[in-house]
C-alpha cells in the first residue's frame, strides 16, 4: 500500500513580498487557482488572502475582466499555461519566467526571469519611479515650452534663437531620464 501527495508549499518570501506590495497601494490580493478547494484554503489562509480554486483558464479571464468593468487595474502574476490567457488580459500581466511555461512567459507583459517573489514589490517601485519620471520630464518641458513659445510670440526672443532653444529641453530629459539607471536603495 502507497500514497503519494503534493502540495503546494509557501515559499518563505511571499509573506513579506504581499507585505510590500500592500504598502505600494495594492488593495485587494487574491489567489485565483485551477487547484482544489482544500489546497488553495490552506496556502491563502497562511496568507490570509481570499482564494477562489477549482478555476479554468476561462474563470480566470472572467475575474479579470469583472475587475477591469469595476474600474480596477488589474496585475496578475502567473507561471502556468492556464494562468496565459488572463496574463495577456490583465493590465500587467507578470510571468514567473524561471519556473514558468513558454506560454506565460509570451502572453505576459513583463516576465521575471527567477522565482522570487520580492521581485514583484521590486517591478512596483521601478513602475513607480518610471512614472514619476515621465511625469517630470512632461512637466518640464511643457514649463519650457510655454515659456519659450511667449517669449518667442512677443517678440523678446527671436525666432532664430528660440528655434535653437527647442534641443535645450532635451538635455534635459535625456539626464532626468538617466536616473533610472541607477539602482535606487530600499524606498
Amino acid at each position: 500500500m502507497g500514497a503519494i501527495a503534493a502540495a503546494d508549499t509557501l515559499r518563505p518570501e511571499m509573506p513579506a513580498a504581499l507585505a510590500a506590495v500592500r504598502a505600494l497601494g495594492v488593495r485587494h490580493i487574491e489567489l485565483l487557482t485551477g487547484d482544489n478547494e482544500r489546497a488553495a484554503s490552506a496556502l491563502a489562509g497562511s496568507l490570509g488572502i481570499p482564494f477562489r480554486a477549482s478555476l479554468l483558464p476561462e474563470d480566470k479571464i472572467r475575474i479579470v475582466r469583472a475587475y477591469q468593468a469595476q474600474g480596477h487595474k488589474v496585475a496578475m502574476v502567473g507561471d502556468g499555461v492556464n494562468d496565459a490567457p488572463a496574463l495577456a488580459q490583465a493590465d500587467v500581466g507578470i510571468a514567473m519566467g524561471a519556473a514558468g511555461s513558454d506560454i506565460a512567459i509570451e502572453a505576459a507583459h513583463v516576465a521575471l526571469m527567477r522565482e522570487d517573489w520580492t521581485l514583484v514589490p521590486a517591478l512596483f517601485r521601478i513602475a513607480h519611479r518610471t512614472m514619476r519620471v515621465v511625469k517630470t520630464n512632461l512637466a518640464f518641458t511643457a514649463i519650457y515650452n510655454v515659456v519659450g513659445l511667449s517669449l518667442a510670440a512677443v517678440g523678446i526672443l527671436p525666432p532664430i534663437l528660440a528655434a535653437a532653444a527647442q534641443s535645450l529641453p532635451d538635455l534635459g530629459i535625456l539626464g532626468n531620464s538617466s536616473r533610472l539607471l541607477r539602482q535606487p536603495s530600499e524606498e
